[in-house]
Parts: C-alpha cells; structure tokens; sequence
C-alpha cells in the first residue's frame, strides 16, 4: 500500500482507462461493492465510471484519503488473466 497522498496519486495516473472493482464503506456497517473504469484523476480526486448493468448512476468520485485511510479498496483487474491485481 502507499505511504503517501502524492504516491496514490502518481499510482493511479498510471492506471487510467484499466477496470476495476472498488470496495467502499457505505457507511452503517455497510460495504458497497461496484465494478467499473478508471476514469480520470484530479489534483484531489479521482473518478471512476462504472458498469450501467450493475449500477443506477454512471460515475463516483473519491479522494486520495479514501484510499489512503482505506474507506475505499481499488483493485484492478487484469483482462488477460481475470484475475485481481491489487494496487
């Protein structure tokens, strides 16, 4: 896992366009599960467009603390293996 805002950040850049699967707390004891696209990142967020079938709205967006503090766990897939990568 990264240490730092800058390096998550700089991880992700590398990551765009790349599916994913992102485990966020929904708060209540709640964990929300979607799949979708990396997007795009932003000096304080990043956006992730998720699958229509799955989901009744097109995007989310998080912040890099989401990710640092680990309200939100990414894991990118590899299309060639189908299998979980995680960053």
């Amino acid at each position: 896992m990264a240490k730092t805002l800058l390096e998550i950040k700089h991880g992700l850049e590398g990551q765009i366009g790349k599916r994913l699967r992102l485990r966020a707390n929904g708060g209540r004891r709640k964990t929300v599960e979607r799949n979708g696209v990396l997007a795009e990142t932003y000096p304080a967020v990043f956006i992730v467009e998720l699958d229509q079938d799955e989901n009744s709205f097109e995007r989310v967006s998080y912040s890099y603390t989401d990710v640092l503090t680990e309200t939100v766990e990414l894991s990118f897939i590899d299309e060639r293996h189908k299998k979980a990568v995680s960053e």
